[in-house]
């Protein structure tokens, strides 16, 4: 039995999601949670690469 998600996902599907999005966060909060999201993958990008180039996880700083 395959999983509904490997079908793919159309238009019409795409377009609900979106909808529904709007309707729960409104249009003001949709570009600050993109950002956050953005943030989010920007550092763990950034924390992957220094435990690629160590060899090892990179010491935390102190602040």
């Amino acid at each position: 039995m395959t999983p509904l998600f490997i079908g793919g996902i159309g238009m019409q599907e795409i377009l609900l999601i979106a909808l529904v999005v709007l309707l729960f966060f409104g249009g003001k909060k949709i570009p600050e949670l993109m950002k956050g999201i953005g943030k989010g993958v920007r550092s763990f990008k950034e924390g992957m690469n220094g435990i690629d180039q160590a060899g090892e996880e990179p010491a935390e700083k102190e602040e």
